[in-house]
């Protein structure tokens, strides 16, 4: 199994930027494909951004697209989410989602293991 952990949450102006980290333990992040959600107060979790186990291929939500950048460090064992020009809407906790089958869903479903999630809080 693997373990995850996100880090890099925290409050942030709008416009402003952040970028989350996922380390994963346990076994090596190259071996799964990697997503990244978020659950707003009262809402439903999201998908936001997913890569793939190599890092040569991503997909991203169409309200994050130009804003996110997903990418990879198989070396480090770790997933990060670049996110800028951030809104408020975009307040939630992130969480990273790891998938055994290496695909690139959205769904969150079929993400097997799951960190304990970030807050991230952006200021109007």
């Amino acid at each position: 199994q693997v373990q995850l952990e996100e880090s890099g949450g925290g409050l942030v102006q709008a416009e402003g930027s952040l970028r989350l980290s996922c380390a994963a333990s346990g076994r090596t992040l190259s071996s799964y494909s990697v997503g990244w959600f978020r659950q707003a107060p009262g809402k439903e979790r999201e998908f936001v951004a997913v890569i793939s186990r190599s890092g040569d291929s991503t997909h991203s939500a169409n309200s994050v697209k130009g804003r996110f950048t997903i990418s990879r460090d198989n070396a480090k064992n770790t997933v990060y989410l670049q996110m800028n020009s951030l809104k408020a809407d975009d307040t939630a906790v992130y969480y990273c989602a790891a998938d055994t089958g290496g695909r690139l869903l959205t769904a969150s479903q079929v993400y097997s293991y799951w960190g304990q999630g970030t807050q991230v809080t952006v200021s109007s």
